[in-house]
């Protein structure tokens, strides 16, 4: 048995290295059974947790008003408002909106798909799942008004930002799972824009950005970790098999 593995793995398989994706072990050669980063992850998903749970009764126990720094926050939006301003920030607000970002996750998760990587395909996937199912439902529970002053949506609620929740997620997910320095300045990049355009367009209250961004944070990470856990579960039972 252990004679037959050898020589349908030599000289491309390293047991050290193998990648439970799929049961062929000569693919994704790069993918490593164990990741310093995901006792980290687990560590940033916690916190932020805590955090957004914080924000999230801060809010409540206002009664859903603005917080002080949301106000000083709208009124120097409306401060530096101008035309060009306002086309910039339609920009991800258009794009990262709920048909936008349905496209994005289908096409990401697609793409994984097609490459033979199922595992990335079900933590993109699972990832934004989780993320409007959690932030929808809350919404909803929490009622927040959004700024009166609103050049984009003025119905349904405004904590946390879906918007800025979504994007955040997609980012680190991908950042993550693609493990590229310029993916992660990317994804900040973007995630930044997203929460600077909802609120100078008046969209969001700057705590539903935060909030929205703590969400991402949160679901992304331990969501990531959780999938890499039962991956390196699957790829040790499949070593002990073979062997």
């Amino acid at each position: 048995m252990r004679g037959k593995r050898w020589h349908r793995c030599a000289p491309t398989c390293d047991d050290s290295r193998m990648d439970a994706t799929t049961d062929d072990t000569t693919l994704l050669p790069d993918r490593p059974l164990t990741d310093p980063r995901r006792p980290v992850a687990l560590v940033v998903g916690v916190i932020a947790t805590v955090l957004f749970v914080g924000l999230r009764f801060a809010v409540e126990l206002s009664g859903s008003a603005p917080l002080p720094i949301d106000q000083a926050w709208d009124d120097a939006m409306s401060a530096l408002a101008n035309p060009v301003g306002v086309i910039v920030a339609w920009v991800p607000a258009i794009v990262g909106g709920t048909i936008g970002m349905i496209v994005i996750g289908v096409a990401t998760t697609i793409v994984f798909l097609v490459v033979r990587r199922p595992w990335d395909a079900l933590n993109v996937a699972a990832s934004i799942a989780l993320v409007v199912l959690i932030g929808a439902p809350l919404a909803a529970v929490i009622a927040r008004s959004r700024p009166a002053d609103s050049l984009a949506e003025t119905v349904a609620t405004s904590f946390p930002s879906g918007h800025t929740a979504v994007a955040t997620t997609i980012a680190v997910t991908l950042a993550l799972i693609l493990r590229r320095r310029w993916v992660w300045v990317v994804g900040a990049a973007w995630v930044v824009l997203m929460m600077w355009s909802r609120t100078y367009l008046h969209a969001h209250w700057l705590s539903d950005v935060v909030a929205g961004f703590l969400e991402g944070v949160a679901v992304a990470t331990l969501v990531w970790a959780l999938v890499e856990v039962w991956r390196v579960r699957r790829a040790q039972r499949l070593t002990r098999a073979s062997d």
